[in-house]
Formats: C-alpha cells, sequence, structure tokens
C-alpha cells in the first residue's frame, strides 16, 4: 500500500497542508464541512496505487490551512483559487479534482471556471447544479422555513461555540447521524433548539467511522474551531452574486457524480430524474452511481466503491503532465 506523505506549501498566499501519496497523473481531493484531508484516507492510498499522484489539502479554515477571519474571504472564488494554485505547486499542467459535500461545489466550479486546468471532475453527495434563479436564502426560506440549518448557520456564534464546545462529540454525533446507518436526517432544526439536537449522541459508532477516525478530526477542530467551515456557507448569497456571469452554465469537461441512497441531500430524489438534469449541465457526464444503504459521507462509508470508480474515470482520461 503507498504511504501518504504531509508537507505544507504556500498556496494563494498562505500556508496549506496537503497529504499526498504516488506518483502519475495528478488527482485532487476535495473535503467538506467539517472535516480534513482525512475523509480522502482511503482513495489517497487506494489511487495512488492505482498509478496516480493523490493530493488531499486542508481546505481554506480547517486543520493546517489556517484561514482569514473574515467570512468574505471564503467566497466560491477564493475557494476554487485555492485549487487552481494549488495545482499551479504542485507543477501540474491539469488534474483530476474531487470533491465530496461542499468540496464537490468547488470542484464543480473549479471545472466550470478553468476547464483548461481540469482534465475530468467528480462530485460526490452534492450534484451540479446551474446558478439559480431566486437568490438562495429566500428560496430556501421558502422551501424549508427559517429553522433550515442552512440559514441557521448564517448567524456567526450560536452553532460555532454549539459546535466547539466539546469537538469530539460534535464530529462523533455529526458524522453517525448523516451516516446511513442511522435514521433520516432532518436538516430542519428544531425552533428552540440548536444543531445537535438533531443529531443524538449514537448507541454505537457506524461500522465506517472509529474512535481513532474521530479522534484525528477532533484534534485538528479543537485548534481551530468550526468558523472557518461554516464561513463557507456565510457566502451563499455573496456567491450567487458572484457567479452571475456563469448563468445556465454548462460544465463542459468529462464527468463523474456518487451519492448514497440515504444520503439527506438527495434521498427521495428520482434517480433517473437526477441523472437527466445531471446531463443536462454536465455534458461529458460518463456515469451517475448510486450507491445502496450509504448515506451524506459516501468515500468513507463505501472507500472501495469510490476508489474504484475514481481510479476507472480518471484512467478513461487523456493523461495530463505529471507533476
Amino acid at each position: 500500500m503507498a504511504e501518504i506523505t504531509h508537507r505544507t506549501l504556500r498556496v494563494a498566499g498562505r500556508p496549506t497542508h496537503v497529504a499526498e501519496a504516488g506518483e502519475g497523473p495528478l488527482v485532487v481531493l476535495v473535503h467538506g464541512f467539517p472535516e480534513l484531508w482525512y475523509s480522502w484516507r482511503h482513495q489517497l492510498t487506494g489511487l495512488a496505487d492505482a498509478g496516480f499522484k493523490v493530493v488531499a489539502p486542508d481546505m481554506r479554515g480547517y486543520g493546517g490551512s489556517p484561514g482569514p477571519a473574515e467570512a468574505d474571504q471564503y467566497t466560491i472564488h477564493h475557494l476554487v483559487g485555492d485549487i487552481v494554485a494549488l495545482i499551479g505547486a504542485l507543477g501540474a499542467d491539469r488534474a483530476v479534482v474531487a470533491g465530496h459535500d461542499w468540496g464537490s461545489q468547488v470542484a464543480w466550479h473549479t471545472a466550470l471556471l478553468r476547464p483548461d486546468l481540469v482534465s475530468g471532475v467528480g462530485g460526490m453527495s452534492i450534484p451540479y447544479r446551474p446558478r439559480a434563479g431566486l437568490p438562495p436564502l429566500p428560496a430556501m426560506r421558502r422551501a424549508m422555513g427559517e429553522d433550515f440549518y442552512m440559514l441557521r448557520f448564517q448567524q456567526p456564534g450560536p452553532v460555532d461555540a454549539e459546535l466547539a464546545r466539546d469537538p469530539a462529540a460534535s464530529v462523533r454525533r455529526l458524522l453517525s447521524a448523516t451516516s446511513g446507518e442511522a435514521p433520516p436526517f432532518d436538516p430542519v432544526l428544531p425552533a428552540d433548539g440548536g444543531f445537535l439536537d438533531r443529531c443524538p449522541e449514537p448507541d454505537r459508532l457506524p461500522g465506517w467511522l472509529t474512535e481513532q477516525d474521530i479522534a484525528v478530526y477532533a484534534e485538528a477542530l479543537a485548534a481551530t474551531g468550526f468558523t472557518g467551515g461554516l464561513n463557507w456557507y456565510r457566502n451563499l448569497h455573496r456567491n450567487w452574486d458572484l457567479t452571475a456571469p456563469l448563468n445556465r452554465a454548462r460544465i463542459q469537461v468529462p464527468a463523474l457524480y456518487r451519492a448514497g441512497d440515504r444520503d439527506f441531500v438527495v434521498q427521495g430524489t428520482d434517480h433517473a430524474r437526477l441523472d437527466a438534469e445531471l446531463r443536462q449541465w454536465a455534458t461529458q457526464l460518463r456515469r451517475t452511481m448510486i450507491l445502496p444503504d450509504c448515506g451524506h459521507r459516501t468515500q468513507q462509508e463505501r472507500p472501495a466503491e469510490v476508489t474504484a470508480a475514481l481510479a476507472d474515470f480518471a484512467s478513461s482520461l487523456d493523461s495530463p503532465r505529471h507533476p
């Protein structure tokens, strides 16, 4: 099995911690909330063994990649810029870019904004959808009410403190509650409660998660807090303004999509319709795969299937120059 190594690079003027493994065409893996490079631990070794150089950064505001204090420094332009700068810092011409959760949004938009640098794009959990005609926050209020979790995340302070009070417990409860082994996750919070009220303490951990895994996340989040990651959500409206020139834009590089059938993001969605919508907006979509009995933590819950799919996908593309 390939060895995972770590180093800190200067990316977009900031220190960025990366985990990397292997040699070959470059694959960049982008994590979501509230995670780290570690959410790709299985793919780092698996893809390296398949002949790729695999790099998973701690994204802006997480772990070994400290971010600015100001929330407006976490827009989609900043996050895509970090991936663009990372590809350059690694000495590559192009890369396969794959993301999970918020990382999917970054991956999709990297492919959209810089197709010259992206030989293929993969999304886990969050499908690509074009910029909506309505601003996102009013649309969420209309569809889900004021207590939808993303709307609650807009207010700095309360959820930051709630999650930071006990990082290990927060990680344990959040990852367990959004797993495919848990009851369906309700993203609408109780009016008189907090986010963790929807994430009960589990009787036992999901089979894919260990106390050692939780300790890795908790150590990093105890040091940094959760505000950097929450600031990604606090730019939803700003991102809508910034992406006005991309209205109804299509992704035109080869694409791949994976999600769990028990992921609250797509649960209850007609899979054929989801695939058809993706193909409308990602014109070179190779495949949509819905993984049975899998929740939101796609690449951790189904590591072998996700690694194999990414390896097959990356192998099918024109190889970029090796870094």
